[in-house]
């Protein structure tokens, strides 16, 4: 068994930023919006960070 209880959550942070960021760079061109590049990256660059420093933090947190 994995060391943490449900490492998954770690996993939904981080593709909710990372899902995010494929919706804004495929919908905003359908919308009528110019698509920022650079905002692209970095949700996916925020995506990856988060969904790492909650399993971290969930790694280093005392098991009751």
């Amino acid at each position: 068994m994995h060391s943490l209880r449900h490492p998954r959550n770690a996993l939904i942070v981080g593709a909710a930023f990372v899902v995010t960021a494929i919706l804004y760079g495929a919908l905003a061109p359908v919308f009528g919006y110019n698509v920022e590049l650079a905002g692209v990256t970095m949700l996916f660059a925020l995506g990856i960070a988060m969904g790492l420093m909650a399993y971290i933090l969930i790694a280093g947190s005392p098991r009751d």
